[in-house]
C-alpha cells in the first residue's frame, strides 16, 4: 500500500480520527494479529464466531500503531496509538479499498477474473503473460471475496502496472460490490457452470451474477470469454465494453494441434494471422482454454504472440490445481483445492488423457453447495467416470458415495468414511505406473489422503 495519511484514510472509511496525528502515514492495513507488523493499522473485523475488537491489545503489542474500530476501548485518552472510529469495520475496509483504487492507483490496469471453474489457473496464466511487460499484483490464494478483494487491492503499490484480481461468489449480489471496488479495465469470465447452484438456483442466475463483473468495465475496456460457452451471447448482450470470444473453431484466438504430454499440454496458438508454439507445464485439456483467455488479454494489451507463448509456457500454477506429484513410482494429480460437477469431469478427462501404462484411479470427496442438485450432481460424476474408463473409483464420506452410485456395476468402486481408511486402502492397491487423481470440495480436505499416502 502506498503510504496514506490518517486524515485521508479516515475520510475514505467514512469515519473519524478521534485520536492521533492527522499527518501520520500508514502503508499497511492488517485484519489478523498474526500478520501485524510494526507501524501497521489494525482493522477489527467482526464475524459470526469472532470479534476482532477482542484482539486490539494483542495487535498493539505486535506493533500496530493505528486501529480502525467500530467499538471503542474504555479509555480512548490513554490508548497508545491512533484511533479511527467507523460505523462498520467491514464496510470501512471496502470503502478504503474503493477510494485507494480510484484516487491512488487509478493508473493500474486491472483485470477482474470470475467464472464457475478455472479462475485461479486463469489468473496464474494472466500473471505469467502480463509479467512479461510489467509488475503485477495478483490475488494470492483464495483471497477473492468481500474481505480478500479489498485486501488485494490495498496491497497494490507504486511499482505495479497491472492488477489481476480474482472474484468469487456463492450467493446472489456478491460480484457487483467487488467489481465496484476493483473498477476493472478488463474482465475475464472463464465459464458459466453449476458451482454454487444451491444458492443461485439456475445457471441463468449464475450467468447474470458473473456478468456483473464485465458490466462494470467501461466502454473503452473489454471482456474475454470462451466463445462456445452456453451463455456467451447472454453475457455479451449485457455489456458496454468489447467482447472477445476465444477457443471456438473460427475464433480469432484459438488453439490447434493440441497434444497431451507426460508433464503438460502443447498446442499451436493462433491469434489472427499469427501463430506460436505453447507448452503448458500442467496437464488437462481444459487448461488450454484458460490459457487462451490469458493470451487474449495479453494480445489486446499489445504483447507480442511470441512473448505471450513464452509466458504461458513458463506459468507456475497455484498449488492444488492439477499439481503433479510423484510417490513410489505413482503419478498423483492433486486437484484437491475445490470441486463442482464441471471441474470434476474436467479433471477426470485430464486423468484419462495423461500418458502412462498403469491404471487410472480416482479418489474423490464430496461436492458442496449443490442444493437440490446434490444427488444428481454426484451421480453424474460417477456416470462420467465410468463412461470414460476409470479403472478404480474411491470415494470418501457418505455424501461422496453418491458418486459411486452413479458408477455402480460399471467400474470397480469403494467408499470409505475417513481419509485414513481411504489412504490405507489405496496404499495396498496402487502400483508403480498407476496415476491417481485426488479431488473434492475444499471442505472435503482430500489433500489429507495425499499426505497420508506419503506417510509410510
Amino acid at each position: 500500500m502506498i503510504a496514506t495519511q490518517l486524515s485521508e484514510m479516515a475520510r475514505w472509511a467514512e469515519g473519524a480520527l478521534i485520536s492521533g496525528v492527522p499527518s501520520v502515514e500508514v502503508s499497511r492495513i492488517s485484519t489478523d494479529t498474526r500478520s501485524v507488523q510494526k507501524g501497521d493499522a489494525f482493522l477489527a473485523l467482526r464475524g459470526d464466531n469472532f470479534n476482532g475488537h477482542d484482539f486490539v491489545g494483542k495487535a498493539v503489542e505486535a506493533g500496530a500503531e493505528t486501529v480502525i474500530l467500530s467499538e471503542l476501548p474504555g479509555e480512548t485518552e490513554s490508548f497508545p496509538g491512533n484511533i479511527i472510529h467507523v460505523r462498520n469495520t467491514l464496510k470501512a475496509f471496502q470503502s478504503i479499498a474503493l477510494n485507494y483504487r480510484r484516487r491512488v492507483i487509478s493508473d493500474v490496469f486491472a483485470v477482474g477474473v470470475t467464472g464457475s471453474n478455472g479462475k485461479t489457473s486463469t489468473k496464474d496464466f494472466l500473471n505469467a503473460v502480463l509479467s512479461r511487460t510489467g509488475k503485477v499484483n495478483a490475488t494470492k490464494g483464495n483471497l477473492n471475496n468481500h474481505i480478500g478483494l479489498p485486501m488485494t487491492v490495498l496491497e497494490t503499490e507504486a511499482q505495479h502496472q497491472f492488477g489481476i484480481w480474482e472474484m468469487g461468489m456463492n450467493h446472489p449480489g456478491e460480484i457487483g460490490p467487488l467489481a465496484e471496488i476493483a473498477a476493472p479495465d478488463a474482465a475475464v469470465v472463464t465459464n458459466v457452470g453449476t458451482a454454487h447452484i444451491e444458492h443461485m438456483k439456475t445457471r441463468e442466475a449464475i450467468a447474470d451474477e458473473k456478468a456483473a463483473l464485465p458490466r462494470a468495465v467501461p466502454a473503452g475496456g473489454f471482456c474475454v470469454m470462451p466463445e462456445q460457452d452456453d451463455f456467451y451471447e447472454h453475457v455479451k448482450s449485457q455489456l458496454h465494453c468489447e467482447m472477445i470470444g476465444v477457443g471456438g473453431p473460427s475464433s480469432a484466438i484459438r488453439a490447434e494441434e493440441i497434444t497431451m504430454g507426460a508433464k503438460g499440454v502443447s498446442y499451436r496458438l493462433l491469434i489472427h494471422d499469427q501463430s506460436a508454439s505453447v507448452s503448458l507445464p500442467v496437464p488437462g485439456r481444459h487448461m488450454v482454454m484458460n490459457s487462451l483467455l490469458a493470451a487474449a488479454v495479453g494480445f489486446r494489451r499489445g504483447i507480442s504472440i511470441e512473448e505471450i507463448a513464452a509466458g504461458l509456457s513458463a506459468t507456475e500454477l497455484t498449488g492444488g490445481r492439477l499439481e503433479q506429484l510423484e510417490w513410489n513410482g505413482i503419478s498423483i494429480l492433486n486437484d484437491s483445492y475445490n470441486a463442482n460437477p464441471d471441474s470434476m469431469k474436467a479433471a477426470i478427462s485430464s486423468l484419462m488423457e495423461s500418458p502412462g501404462q498403469g491404471r487410472k484411479i480416482v479418489a474423490l470427496g464430496f461436492m458442496g453447495e449443490l442444493g437440490d442438485h446434490e444427488e444428481s450432481g454426484h451421480n453424474d460424476v460417477g456416470v462420467f467416470a465410468a463412461e470414460n474408463g476409470v479403472d478404480l473409483l474411491v470415494t470418501v464420506s457418505e455424501k461422496a458415495a453418491l458418486i459411486a452410485t452413479g458408477a455402480a456395476g460399471k467400474i470397480s468402486s469403494e467408499n470409505f468414511e475417513s481419509h485414513e481408511a481411504a489412504a490405507s486402502y489405496l496404499k495396498g492397491e496402487l502400483a508403480p505406473g498407476d496415476t491417481l487423481l485426488v479431488k473434492g470440495s475444499r471442505a472435503a480436505r482430500m489433500e489429507t489422503v495425499i499426505e497420508l499416502l506419503k506417510t509410510n
